[in-house]
């Protein structure tokens, strides 16, 4: 954001640099600094500038940088600076009866010759980040648009987090993650900072979500009213079909595609494409969110896996594992679909763990392994509130529920844990036991395959076991090159 208004602001300079009656008050005043007709002309200059593009305020310079004139917004009028009393940077941010700009300069030319600087300040507006921000200066909250909590509040929360690291902090009873936004124009003392609430993260997708299905019943409800109005006794029958067709397309939550020859009325044909192309633009969109909705799923798995070096690659590594039983086990397309994404998703609930329990270089206590044993309840917590990650929710929430009934969280046997999970439980199992951990060196391919078969019947389902294995086999027959797998969980017990 800060480089596009930079790159934009810049533009308009080189344009406004380029001002003759600009650079003919600028010559004037550099020749006559204490003349006040040359300044107010100077100033009349900038105002207009002002007014046509919409700045908040334009600061003309001298070579070394030295005000000479300058308008700033008050309120709706533009009146002219006490240049004596301010020196805005050329870059960054600046701040002035309690108002923050983003400054950008420019150098006015006349030839070979520098006639000065002109910088634009625009007010800083929260509104169009993505998430709550708040800006600082040697600590102080100068701006903040986390909604509800006091800008001392936010001091005191941030004083534990180092300028260049990602911090988490709490803010009215909530856990926020605080990531600094660096930039080379700051200076003097800013730092930006973002602030996401976690437990609200999946909002957005839900908003993005209940605007697509708005969108399209409001196209369907536009459709039938637009259908009624041109509607005449010599067309009852072509109208009847597309009233029915919105029907079942309400039904079905499927926009519905018309075939224009049921009808030969130019107008109702025209209705008809008109209708298809707003459906194909519609469709467009879906298969874009969709797009992003993948994104944001692998996004979050690499997110969990970054917090520790040991845990690098170990979602995907149990989502490609997954998929291959799976698919050995003749699931439809769809169903791999919904193993790969849930199998990415599989730890997710592992963000509410603390770093200093998940990257313990040892052996967790009974306390600690009490709290590892929560990320299946948190996980289904995030992931609840968002409809489309309904499907997902039984292998976050039961892929360490065994086979006997002796694992958490609800203590489920045999087929009562549904299949996705069981396979993800085999998967994560194996990825556990080849890797390598501070306090022990990875197992090798034959010692897990081992422990896999000894545990298949009680802790694991067997059926599922015999068909890893297998593949597992046929993959170091013809992969015997492939490096072993990494992962984060603990060996079974």
């Amino acid at each position: 954001m800060q480089a596009k208004s930079e790159l934009q602001n810049s533009r308009f300079l080189k344009v406004i640099g380029d001002n003759a009656p600009l650079k003919a008050g600028l010559q004037l005043m550099l020749s006559d600094p204490k003349s006040g007709d040359a300044r107010r002309t100077v100033e009349d200059q900038l105002r207009e500038l002002c007014e046509a593009l919409g700045f908040d305020f334009l600061l003309a310079s001298n070579p070394e940088n030295r005000p000479m004139a300058g308008v700033m917004r008050v309120g709706e009028q533009l009146a002219a600076m006490d240049i004596a009393r301010i020196r805005p940077p050329q870059r960054g941010f600046y701040t002035v009866s309690g108002l923050t700009y983003q400054v950008t300069s420019v150098e006015v030319d006349q030839g070979d010759e520098n006639l000065g600087i002109l910088s634009v300040g625009e007010r800083l507006e929260f509104s169009e980040f993505s998430t709550p921000a708040v800006l600082t200066r040697n600590g102080r909250v100068v701006k903040s648009s986390v909604p509800g909590v006091r800008a001392a509040d936010i001091e005191s929360a941030l004083q534990g987090c180092g300028r260049q690291s990602e911090c988490d902090i709490r803010l009215a009873g909530q856990t926020y993650l605080s990531l600094p936004i660096e930039s080379i124009y700051f200076g003097d003392g800013y730092l930006l900072r973002s602030l996401q609430n976690v437990d609200s993260a999946t909002g957005p997708v839900q908003s993005i979500l209940r605007n697509v299905f708005v969108v399209a019943g409001l196209g369907a409800l536009l459709a039938a009213l637009v259908l009624s109005v041109v509607s005449s006794r010599s067309i009852v029958q072509p109208i009847a079909v597309v009233i029915e067709k919105l029907r079942e397309g309400a039904r079905t939550s499927v926009l519905p595609e018309f075939s224009t020859n049921v009808t030969a009325i130019h107008e109702i044909r025209e209705l008809m494409e008109s209708f298809n192309r707003a459906a194909a633009v519609i469709h467009d969109g879906e298969e874009n969110l969709h797009r992003a909705y993948v994104e944001f799923v692998e996004s979050l798995a690499n997110a969990l896996d970054a917090r520790d070096g040991y845990t690098a690659g170990h979602s995907r590594r149990v989502s490609e594992g997954s998929c291959a039983v799976a698919a050995a086990l003749d699931v439809t397309p769809h169903q791999l679909e919904e193993i790969r994404v849930a199998a990415l998703l599989h730890d997710i609930g592992k963000i509410g763990i603390g770093d200093i329990v998940l990257q313990k270089p040892g052996k967790l206590t009974i306390e600690e392994f009490a709290l590892i044993k929560q990320h299946p309840t948190i996980g289904r917590r995030i992931l609840e509130g968002v409809r489309g990650f309904h499907a997902y929710l039984p292998v976050v929430e039961l892929h360490h529920e065994n086979w006997d009934g002796t694992g958490y969280p609800r203590g489920l046997a045999e087929e009562a844990v549904p299949l996705f999970a069981r396979i993800v439980h085999v998967v994560d199992a194996y990825d556990a036991m080849t890797s390598d951990r501070p306090y022990r060196p990875g197992m090798t391919h034959d010692q897990t395959v081992k422990i896999l078969e000894k545990f298949a019947g009680s802790q694991f389902d067997p059926v599922v076991v015999r068909v890893f294995v297998a593949l597992q086999m046929q993959k170091l027959e013809t992969l015997e090159s492939e490096p072993a797998l990494e992962c984060v969980e603990e060996v079974p017990v």
